[in-house]
């Protein structure tokens, strides 16, 4: 798989949205019936006899989002023809891992607000965020052990070891004004784009397809996954606070130098990058408003959304060698679509 992005294409962007003019909610409603059996799943298995616990999670899984992981997921097994229910048990146990990852990642970084609401530590304490992000971890593994397939097991276990590498090596970078785009990325297949990845891997699995179709669909998660959160680092900048359900500036409140910054510090005037670098170093957010007009203002923006594209491009290209139906059509949509993503 490819480990660098480009950002030096300024007609990337175009190339992808040209590939389907359509919305995220055509794709996503080609599964709209199995995202309601994988709704049925959830509920059955987040049944605990510790009602804090159930509340909880709860709690955090009802508070919205397209879920992406559990779609792709359904989205590669019916581009490859498989049909059977384990699939919604898969999506199920994709979805409580990447909950949990959200329960942890609010406590240690102190958010108050996602989607629009009160993060569950905010709601519970850290204590009972903390702990129940370890279930959902917990009941993840006993669903994987209940399928009975070594190489499902491999998958999501290395998939859980490498996000939990990404969040230590994100905490080792906070307030590092001097990270590389090298080191970010490497943060970001990590944390996020693994999962993505084994979400598209794993139908490749259960459908018990050639290296070469694995392969292709493990890149398409990977390279979606990195698009995905390539804009949301975008967002951060350049974001609708009502739509995003989260505070512009919050990256930087935590000392994140995310891809919009690197750029706009390569880019910017001596004084425009210690203004940035002196912001990420101390986690301030009192000059927000001149720190996005920086990154306007040297096209770190752009640059950004081009990186993206790119990853968005990889996508679309991996998808080459899938059967053409509807729901490969549905994942061509998720990943041109992806880049108007405004929240």
């Amino acid at each position: 798989m490819k480990c660098q992005i480009s950002y030096n294409s300024p007609t990337t962007s175009a190339r992808i949205l040209s590939v389907h003019p359509t919305s995220t909610a055509a794709a996503l409603a080609l599964i709209s019936d199995d995202m309601r059996e994988v709704d049925k799943v959830i509920a059955l298995r987040l049944s605990s006899g510790v009602p804090l616990v159930g509340e909880v999670a709860q709690y955090i899984i009802s508070a919205g989002g397209k879920r992406l992981r559990p779609a792709i997921h359904l989205l590669m097994c019916g581009a490859l023809g498989y049909r059977q229910t384990q699939r919604f048990n898969m999506a199920a146990v994709l979805e409580f891992i990447h909950t949990s990852t959200l329960l942890h990642d609010d406590v240690v970084d102190d958010s108050s607000l996602r989607r629009g609401r009160a993060t569950a530590n905010e709601v519970f304490g850290n204590p009972a965020s903390v702990l129940v992000g370890d279930f959902l971890y917990s009941r993840a593994f006993q669903m994987m052990v209940e399928i009975q397939d070594m190489r499902v097991m491999q998958i999501l276990a290395d998939a859980v070891n490498v996000i939990a590498e990404g969040e230590v090596l994100q905490l080792v970078n906070m307030h590092d004004a001097t990270l590389t785009e090298a080191a970010y990325l490497r943060v970001i297949r990590s944390k996020t784009a693994k999962l993505f990845e084994a979400s598209t891997r794993l139908a490749a699995v259960l459908n018990g397809a050639t290296f070469e179709i694995e392969q292709a669909c493990a890149e398409y998660g990977q390279a979606l996954g990195t698009a995905f959160q390539v804009i949301d680092d975008v967002l951060d900048y350049d974001g609708d606070v009502a739509e995003m359900g989260k505070n512009l500036g919050d990256d930087l409140r935590e000392g994140k130098a995310t891809l919009p910054l690197i750029i706009a510090m390569q880019r910017g005037s001596q004084a425009q990058c210690a203004t940035i670098r002196h912001a990420i170093e101390n986690g301030e957010v009192e000059k927000i408003e001149e720190i996005i007009q920086i990154v306007r203002a040297t096209g770190a923006l752009e640059a950004t959304r081009d990186a993206a594209a790119a990853e968005a491009r990889r996508a679309i290209e991996a998808t080459s060698l899938l059967p053409a139906n509807t729901y490969t059509s549905g994942l061509l949509q998720l990943a041109a679509q992806l880049l108007e993503r405004r929240s």
